[in-house]
């Protein structure tokens, strides 16, 4: 059985003025060897962009990129003509396959805007590059659990009207409220990794707080207790 846990506090922290970023795993200029990414996922950054500041055109190429956006809104542009803006909830990936470039924008010029970076490697390289999104106002995917959320945004065929990506993973939302409990359960030789967004639970007994993440291997299932109104990400990885 394996934990490991990645604590807030203890991720690479870069402050450019216009960006604040901190960074779950290796990322830039900062190295960690000890958390260089966790099965297929490679990247989680937590990014504050301040208002009409943002990340101009660069180029990307065999990585599938999402985009989750906590509050305000983010602009989108890119090479294949996508030019579309995402809010508090909406979820964008982006397979930059054989090459792309693009940019993102912070759309507001009073409010800063706060989002999750993810990046997740793909099951092949050189494929066509492609764009879809999940939006918060799409029609939740419940486990018919009272007050318990479990929503599919990410998965590799697009189900429940999820975005594409293209690796043999899914990304879930998860929304607990306090004093709720919930149990994953991992089939063999999968993984699991959880990043908490907001609230405080615990994870098969281990206290974990926003910003916080879990690796979760070798265990027949997952346990979460909210302590107080939580939501989390899921990711279901090979």
């Amino acid at each position: 059985m394996t934990h490991t846990i990645r604590r807030s506090a203890d991720r690479g922290y870069v402050n450019h003025d216009w960006l604040e970023s901190s960074h779950t795993f290796s990322f830039g200029g900062y190295y960690d060897p000890q958390f260089m990414g966790f099965r297929s996922l490679r990247v989680i950054n937590e990014d504050r962009v301040k208002p009409g500041k943002g990340f101009g055109t660069h180029p990307h190429r065999d990585m599938e990129i999402l985009t989750y956006v906590l509050s305000g809104t983010l602009k989108h542009q890119d090479s294949m003509g996508n030019g579309n803006s995402i809010g508090p909830g909406d979820l964008q990936a982006m397979s930059a396959g054989s090459g792309i470039t693009h940019s993102e924008f912070n759309a507001s010029l009073s409010d800063p805007v706060h989002f999750l970076q993810i990046w997740i490697l793909p099951t092949k390289t050189g494929l066509t590059p492609s764009y879809s999104e999940w939006r918060e106002t799409a029609t939740p995917q419940s486990t018919g659990v009272s007050q318990i959320e479990l929503v599919l945004m990410a998965s590799p065929n697009g189900a429940n009207g999820s975005a594409l990506i293209h690796q043999d993973a899914s990304v879930w939302r998860i929304a607990l409220p306090g004093g709720a409990a919930h149990t994953i359960q991992l089939q063999p030789e999968r993984a699991g990794w959880i990043q908490i967004v907001e609230g405080a639970l615990t994870a098969n007994e281990q206290l974990l707080l926003p910003g916080d993440g879990l690796a979760i291997e070798d265990e027949p299932s997952l346990t979460l207790k909210a302590t107080a109104q939580s939501r989390l990400l899921w990711f279901d990885l090979p």
